[in-house]
């Protein structure tokens, strides 16, 4: 029997429900594409992308847009030079609506060509300040009036390129002489017209000769240093050759902007930035090595290949397929080997041999007994370098297997954003612990980075992960498209070839939560595909940056499904490596 108290409490949770239900059903319109109400836009395709309330309608100056379960929202915009204005209308009902306004100025962009006797840009190439030696070459562009004679140097003379689109385009490239004398200098350019007026200007970065009484050997330092195969750069931060162990000698022989120009051979030159490296006193020698005796030998866990030398060289290694081999080339080394001691208690070894490829390459080729490769690590003991190998598990059930799990992102590096506002960090984080989750209810022993919502380093997680060494990485993430509408799906990525299996296994367990195919993709310059000690996966679960990927990630039940494809396709890959036992 109901008493007065209970009546009046009943009242208020029906009046608490209605309203919460009236305040879901309020009209509401969030931006986060474009974020400011006025726009100034170079090209004609944007995007309005955002949400309003999840029972809400949508229109664009009148025109309906779909609304996602979630409240999410894309709408492509094809804009027409000079101003436009776009009415968004969010209403739930005839009476509760909002209106939100968003101008754009749309400015096609124009060849900006120079109309009076001037210069307007200079570029050199490879860009910023310059250490350079005799032999150099340095490209030389200039953005000046068209139809005049540009110089360099004084008279060293600049072409115009009659093909560009753009004409006033003017362009060189210098090779460095013994003669020059550059002393911290910033190249004059001058531009003269057919009437003799000239105008001079000056390079805003500066080249110097890198000077022969200058220290030309250093050594690496810390645990992090690393070589570059040039000097293009990206959001991944440029292609890497590999990472060094410390104290490895180097022959400096330039620098651009903030990296060292290095010697490997003679054929090979290479980069590495000025933070991993200090520098010995003038004098030393250049760094170069006979190789002197050799041993291939196991111990309980690890196969080892050694090579003495008399100085810890630098090296580059890769992985090779059909048959499985580790081929490590090392610069500066020269074959002075009668023979190699080949102990019996190897296990992943099947063989190893030499080669002096050129001048100052000596390659190690080591054969492996497993199709896969599980690993391998380089470093010196004093001046004795070696190959340390990682032996196929003995026991490839999962539950015998350690497996780190990495949540991307974290802690003031929020990674991607979705229409509703949703942040990658909080959802790797989110598929991460499910996946740990599982892991561990399988017997695994799981590794994770963060367990808690954190900015990690990645150059932590690679030092973490190397001392740890798990037997597999996986790396979970969001991808982002600037097209919110059609690029959406699942992808994969690794480095080397040799784990390239893993990350196609779990690839192709994804493909079968109907999501769109965007590849297993090889080559991938990120700091977690880099490590050559474990097989390693990176996981772009889909693009946050797409409404219907949006929505299917922010569902808890669809977060585990993600999770349990990952975990059977790491089965998939114990099971293809069982075959090879």
């Amino acid at each position: 029997m109901f008493t007065l108290n209970k009546i009046t409490l009943f009242i208020a949770l029906l009046s608490g429900l209605k309203l919460s239900a009236q305040n879901n059903d309020k009209p509401f319109i969030k931006l986060v594409e474009p974020l400011k109400e006025q726009v100034n836009v170079k090209a004609s395709r944007q995007f309005l992308i955002g949400s309003t309330c999840k029972t809400c309608n949508l229109t664009v100056n009148g025109k309906p847009v779909k609304v996602y379960p979630t409240g999410a929202f894309a709408y492509e915009l094809n804009l027409k030079p000079g101003d436009s204005s776009f009415s968004l209308i969010a209403f739930s009902s005839p009476d509760r609506s909002v209106n939100k306004k968003i101008k754009y100025s749309f400015t096609p962009v124009i060849p900006d060509t120079v109309k009076t006797l001037d210069i307007a840009s200079i570029e050199t190439f490879p860009e910023g300040n310059l250490y350079v030696k005799a032999g150099d070459r340095i490209g030389f562009r200039v953005k000046g009036l068209a139809g005049c004679t540009v110089t360099a140097l004084d008279d060293f003379p600049l072409y115009e390129m009659t093909t560009n689109k753009m004409p006033g385009i003017y362009q060189g490239e210098y090779t460095v002489q013994e003669t020059d004398s550059f002393l911290v200098s910033k190249i004059p350019f001058t531009i003269t017209d057919k009437s003799g007026n000239a105008v001079t200007k000056k390079s805003t970065s500066w080249i110097s000769m890198f000077s022969p009484l200058a220290p030309d050997i250093a050594v690496t330092k810390g645990r992090l240093a690393h070589l570059l195969y040039g000097l293009g750069d990206d959001r991944l931060g440029g292609a890497k050759i590999g990472y060094l162990d410390s104290l490895v000698q180097l022959h400096i022989i330039g620098k651009v902007g903030v990296n060292y120009k290095i010697q490997l051979s003679r054929y090979r030159t290479a980069y590495i930035p000025e933070d991993g490296v200090e520098f010995l006193p003038k004098g030393t020698f250049i760094p170069e090595s006979l190789t002197d005796r050799w041993t291939v030998y196991g111990d309980s866990a690890y196969d080892y290949v050694q090579l003495g030398l008399s100085v810890r060289l630098p090296y580059q290694s890769f992985q090779v397929l059909d048959p499985s081999k580790i081929v490590v080339d090392v610069f500066g080394a020269t074959n002075n080997t009668n023979w190699i001691t080949q102990l019996d208690n190897v296990k992943e070894i099947r063989n190893v041999s030499y080669e002096q490829v050129e001048d100052g390459v000596f390659r190690i080729t080591i054969e492996l007994k497993h199709r896969q490769h599980w690993g391998h690590m380089i470093f010196y003991r004093g001046n004795t370098l070696i190959i340390k190998i990682r032996r196929q598990p003995a026991d490839l059930d999962l539950h015998k297997l350690i497996i780190a799990v990495d949540a991307g992102h974290g802690g003031t590096n929020t990674g991607a954003g979705g229409p509703t506002g949703s942040s990658e960090k909080a959802l790797t984080l989110a598929v991460s612990l499910k996946l740990q989750k599982l892991l561990e209810q399988e017997g695994v022993k799981v590794i994770m980075t963060r367990y808690t919502e954190k900015f990690v380093d990645n150059k932590e997680r690679i030092l973490f992960y190397r001392d740890s060494l798990p037997d597999l990485l996986i790396s979970i993430h969001l991808n982002s498209a600037a097209d919110p509408i059609r690029v959406s799906g699942t992808s994969t990525f690794y480095r080397y070839p040799g784990f390239r299996n893993l990350s196609r296994d779990i690839f192709k367990q994804l493909l079968e939560l109907g999501l769109n195919d965007k590849g297993n993709n090889g080559s991938f310059n990120f700091m977690l595909n880099s490590p050559t000690e474990y097989p390693n996966a990176l996981v772009e679960t889909l693009f946050l940056s797409n409404p219907e990927d949006e929505m299917k990630i922010l569902d808890e039940g669809f977060q585990q499904q993600l999770a349990q494809k990952i975990v059977q396709g790491i089965r998939d890959f114990l099971a293809s490596c069982k075959k090879d036992q």
